[in-house]
């Protein structure tokens, strides 16, 4: 095979899958919005069922159901049979999936739904197969064939099946308002986790915070920026607003003055860079980083008054890079 006999081969592939995913966009109807309205409203969890790579793409959405604010498992049809059907309960939704809507294994899961009541969603190629008449609710699959040459390797189908469960979990977080915030608390580690810290998750608080008064001796301001070991000290008014900041840049521009024999307020850079609890960490170091006079910390400030302050170290060491 040549070079060029490769990309043909992979813009053919792709050229299918997209021509599937085209006949499925415009193939959705009222049975969208059931399936939404039923996922939304379910007490219980969705269970996701398939058997062999409808099963691989199953565990997908489940998964990604669950870390998107839509409590789901995924129910593998062979244990089912086995004892797994204990799982499913009458707060639950199924949704159960099969391109060709016939794999015997999920037979016992359709009836164990019928059985007791359970809502079934069917996600199928094929409306009149066992499975497409046994849901409550069907979300049709593109009967377009598969992008294998022998028309027989799961391919467009399991793009289309992966779409479709893209499609449920989005529509799901729109409308429950997902956040990021809502986003972290499932994705507290890895490098997600990390990117979705806040100022306020890392900031240094009370005691911890470097402040002195305006009025303060530049002597005793500098016992208070060492001690506190964040390289600078924030310089508050009478009612604790942020005046100003001393940093080490600061000092080491006024070394060759009688620095000792000053007032806190004399040596500060008025109106220094800060940030809000709220903003996102890895904003807080685009701030520090793009300034372009070497910023390493902010203070965090609240109703005109510092609440903490982050220096660029403590994003670094909670991987925000």
């Amino acid at each position: 095979m040549t070079n060029e006999q490769d990309i043909a081969s992979a813009k053919r592939t792709i050229e299918k899958e997209i021509e599937a995913l085209k006949i499925m966009e415009n193939e959705f109807d009222e049975n969208l919005t059931k399936a939404l309205d039923l996922m939304q409203n379910t007490k219980g969890r969705v269970i996701v069922t398939g058997m062999g790579k409808s099963g691989h793409i199953g565990r997908k959405i489940s998964a990604t159901l669950a870390s998107t604010g839509t409590p789901s498992f995924f129910v593998h049809p062979g244990e089912a049979s086995h004892g797994d059907l204990g799982m499913l309960t009458t707060d639950d939704t199924v949704l159960a999936i099969s391109n060709g809507g016939e794999s015997k294994e999920l037979s016992d899961i359709l009836v164990y739904c019928k059985r007791f009541g359970i809502p079934l969603i069917a996600m199928t190629k094929n409306p009149d197969s066992s499975l497409g008449k046994a849901g409550d609710i069907l979300l049709k699959l593109p009967n377009d064939g598969e992008a294998c040459p022998l028309g027989l390797a799961p391919t467009s189908s399991t793009t289309a099946t992966l779409v479709l469960g893209d499609v449920l979990a989005v529509a799901l977080m729109e409308r429950k308002g997902f956040s990021k915030t809502d986003y972290k608390q499932r994705h507290p580690g890895g490098k997600l986790g990390a990117i979705l810290q806040k100022v306020s998750d890392l900031m240094h608080t009370g005691d911890d915070m470097p402040l002195v008064s305006e009025d303060t001796s530049m002597q005793d301001a500098l016992l208070v920026m060492t001690s506190k070991m964040l390289g600078c000290v924030g310089v508050t008014g009478r009612n604790g607003e942020l005046l100003g900041i001393i940093t080490d840049g600061d000092l080491r521009r006024w070394l060759s003055t009688d620095l000792l024999h000053k007032k806190a307020g004399d040596i500060m850079t008025r109106n220094p860079r800060t940030t809000t609890p709220d903003v996102l960490a890895a904003e807080a170091l685009k701030i520090m980083n793009t300034t372009g006079k070497g910023i390493t910390q902010l203070f965090v400030m609240q109703d005109n008054k510092p609440v903490g302050i982050i220096h660029i170290h403590d994003c670094l060491r909670a991987g925000v890079a």
